[in-house]
């Protein structure tokens, strides 16, 4: 058996509302309060003795955003590297290939990424169908196998930003 691969599934935070502020939305920001909140929840994840080897991203303004926060309230801070399957829309596959290559180096991953594509790469991972609904900042951890990181893994949890920020010192 290889050894286990931690996966941090991680949704955006608050982002900017859609409209014509933001024609394009992959340039949509993180709110004030999102960028907040979302930096309160991550010492939750310091209580949870959750240590995080490397960051794959989506490529769009929230997700970057969310994923800088992350970054930057962990120890060791861990680099990051933008993921174009990761964006909405992006395949499965892809996500599940660029897993497999960084979990070459890297035993623990958060991804950053967008609803409803990443409750659905939860429930694949967990060897579910549908999906896993996850609230903006919302954190979850999966624990797969390195010889076959598609799943079916383990939930360890999944945790609201809400119940970090009450996790946090």
């Amino acid at each position: 058996m290889a050894a286990t691969i931690e996966i941090y599934l991680v949704r955006h935070g608050l982002a900017a509302t859609r409209g014509p502020k933001y024609p394009d939305d992959r340039l949509r920001p993180l709110t004030p309060g999102g960028v907040k909140k979302f930096a309160e929840s991550v010492p939750g994840l310091d209580e949870l003795g959750v240590v995080i080897d490397f960051v794959l991203t989506s490529p769009l303004v929230r997700a970057r955003d969310t994923a800088t926060l992350l970054a930057a309230g962990l120890k060791p801070r861990p680099a990051i590297a933008e993921v174009a399957a990761l964006a909405p829309g992006g395949r499965h596959q892809a996500v599940l290939e660029a897993i497999k290559t960084h979990a070459k180096r890297h035993r623990r991953l958060a991804l950053v990424g967008h609803e409803p594509d990443l409750g659905e790469l939860a429930a694949r991972l967990l060897g579910a169908r549908g999906s896993v609904q996850f609230k903006k900042g919302a954190i979850c951890a999966i624990d797969v196998d390195g010889a076959t990181p598609g799943g079916p893994g383990t939930l360890r949890w999944l945790l609201t930003p809400k119940a970090l920020r009450a996790l946090a010192p």
